[in-house]
């Protein structure tokens, strides 16, 4: 039997329902590296804090090897795409009950190399996909 997939990308989704499911915010520390793609200016010390509450971002996909967002920096809106690998924490801004993580030094496959392999995937969209 092969290696079991990570837990990782699970407990990032548990994380964030159980912070939005109470009302908290869900903050994710992530460390930057040139997969990460983030405003640069708010990169302190290659680290970087994302709000990803409801209210805070859109079209927040939490994948298996990719989070994408789209959020306004300075009232700019960015697409933003961090490697689950890169994620550093998830936790609630209000009490800071949460889960820190060992950061991965494995390159995910890219959004785009993703879109390769299924065309019915809209780059920094998520899609459903009819199965009968």
């Amino acid at each position: 039997m092969g290696e079991a997939p990570s837990t990782k990308p699970y407990l990032i989704r548990a994380l964030h329902q159980w912070c939005v499911d109470h009302g908290f915010t869900p903050y994710l520390a992530v460390f930057v590296t040139e997969q990460v793609q983030v405003p640069m200016d708010y990169v302190n010390n290659n680290e970087i804090v994302l709000n990803i509450s409801p209210d805070a971002c859109q079209n927040l996909s939490l994948d298996n090897d990719w989070i994408s967002l789209k959020a306004r920096f300075a009232g700019v809106p960015r697409d933003i795409f961090v490697p689950v690998g890169n994620v550093m924490a998830i936790y609630a801004k209000e009490n800071g009950q949460g889960m820190s993580f060992p950061v991965e030094r494995v390159d995910p496959p890219t959004p785009e190399s993703s879109l390769e392999k299924n065309p019915t995937i809209s780059k920094g969209r998520p899609s459903l996909k009819l199965v009968k």
